[in-house]
């Protein structure tokens, strides 16, 4: 099991950033793969980026070149960079992680664009 911890959520302006930043409990080269998911109000959770231990990256369509995930081995931390937010960016935003016997989850941070 891995205990995960978000941060850097927030308020910010449309085409702002912001980045979010996953300390993992224990050493990101032991798991399989991280990740960023979201749940908007009324819709269901979704992928939104992800980081194999290998380094593949996946994205959503609809962040693909607006959001970058990057992986510090050194400080066993994931991060989500967003750049120019919409409004429809706004969620809570998940951190997983994959390990052998299942998936962990963070507790979540808000982030909320506005105009």
């Amino acid at each position: 099991q891995v205990q995960l911890v978000e941060s850097g959520g927030g308020l910010v302006q449309a085409g702002g950033s912001l980045r979010l930043s996953c300390a993992a409990s224990r050493s990101t080269i032991s798991i399989n793969a991280m990740g960023w998911y979201r749940q908007a109000p009324g819709k269901q959770r979704e992928l939104v980026a992800g980081i194999t231990r290998g380094g593949s990256l996946n994205y959503a369509d609809t962040v693909k070149g607006r959001f970058t995930i990057s992986r510090d081995n050194v400080k066993n931390t994931v991060y989500l960079q967003m750049n120019s937010l919409k409004l429809e960016d706004t969620a809570v935003y998940y951190c997983i992680a994959d390990v052998s016997c299942g998936r962990d989850w963070g507790q979540g941070t808000q982030v909320t664009v506005f105009t």
